[in-house]
C-alpha cells in the first residue's frame, strides 16, 4: 500500500480533480434547484434568474477547464474571480439572518463562511493554476 505525500503528483491530480468535481455539483444546483441559490442573490443585483443561470454556467465551464492542463491556469484565475464576485451573496446571506430559503445556518457559522471557509476556497482555487 502506497501513502500519498502532501505536495506528490498523486495528491496534486487528486486535489484539482476534486475540485473540478465540487463545482460542477454546485453549478448544476444552480440549474436543477435554481431556488437554492436565487434567494442568496442580493436585491441590488437585478435578474435573479439570468444571474444565477450564469453563474452555474461559469462553474461547470471553469470546473471542466480545470482539468484541462492547458487551461488550468486560465480556470484557476477564473475561480478566483467568480469567488470573489460571490462575496456580495455571503454577505447578503449574514444580512438576512444567515436564513435563505433552504438554507439556515447560525450567523456564527454564516461569518466563518465568509471569512473563512470562502478565503480557502479562493487559496484552493489559486493553487490549482500550477498543479499537476
Amino acid at each position: 500500500m502506497s501513502v500519498v505525500k502532501a505536495g506528490s503528483v498523486s495528491s496534486e491530480f487528486f486535489l484539482v480533480r476534486l475540485q473540478a468535481v465540487f463545482y460542477i455539483i454546485a453549478g448544476v444546483v444552480h440549474f436543477a434547484v435554481p431556488a437554492f441559490y436565487l434567494p442568496l442573490i442580493p436585491d441590488y443585483i437585478p435578474l435573479h434568474r439570468l444571474v444565477n443561470i450564469l453563474a452555474g454556467m461559469a462553474e461547470v465551464t471553469l470546473a471542466i477547464l480545470l482539468l484541462v492542463p492547458g487551461f488550468r491556469n486560465l480556470a484557476s484565475r477564473g475561480l478566483v474571480l467568480m469567488l470573489i464576485a460571490f462575496i456580495p451573496a455571503h454577505i447578503h446571506f449574514i444580512e438576512t439572518g444567515s436564513c435563505a430559503s433552504m438554507l439556515c445556518v447560525s450567523p456564527l457559522i454564516a461569518w466563518l463562511r465568509l471569512i473563512v471557509v470562502h478565503p480557502l476556497l479562493i487559496a484552493w482555487a489559486y493553487m490549482a493554476r500550477k498543479s499537476i
